[in-house]
C-alpha cells in the first residue's frame, strides 16, 4: 500500500530528484493547522495515485534550507516534481478532488 514518505536534506536527491515517477512533496510544519488537516488527505492521494505518483512531505522547521531554496511562502504548500524538476505548485489547503485533478492534468 502506498504511503506518505518523508524526505530529508540525505534523502531529497534520491527520493525526489531522481525518482521514477512524478513526485508529490509537501511542504508542512507542524504548528501549520492546514498542514495537519492536509496530512490525512495526501495519505489518500497516495494510495489512489499509486503507480502513478508518489507522495513526499519535508518538515520545514527541521530543514530550513528547502523552504530557502524553493522559496516557500507559506503553507502548506505542494511542489510536482517530474523528471528532477518542479512542475507545478499547489499553494494552500484544497480538497483531494482538487489535488488529484491538478496533479492528473501535469502528468
Amino acid at each position: 500500500m502506498a504511503k506518505v514518505e518523508v524526505v530529508n536534506k540525505d534523502s531529497f536527491k534520491e527520493m525526489v530528484l531522481e525518482a521514477s515517477t512524478p513526485v508529490l512533496l509537501d511542504f508542512y510544519a507542524n504548528w501549520c493547522g492546514h498542514c495537519q488537516k492536509l496530512l490525512p488527505l495526501l495519505d489518500e492521494v497516495a494510495v489512489d495515485m499509486d503507480g502513478k505518483l508518489s507522495v513526499m512531505k519535508v518538515n520545514v522547521d527541521e530543514n530550513r534550507e528547502f523552504a530557502q531554496k524553493f522559496e516557500i511562502k507559506g503553507l502548506p504548500t505542494m511542489l510536482l516534481f517530474k523528471d528532477g524538476g518542479e512542475i507545478d505548485r499547489l499553494i494552500g489547503f484544497m480538497p483531494k478532488e482538487k489535488i488529484i485533478e491538478k496533479v492528473s492534468a501535469k502528468l
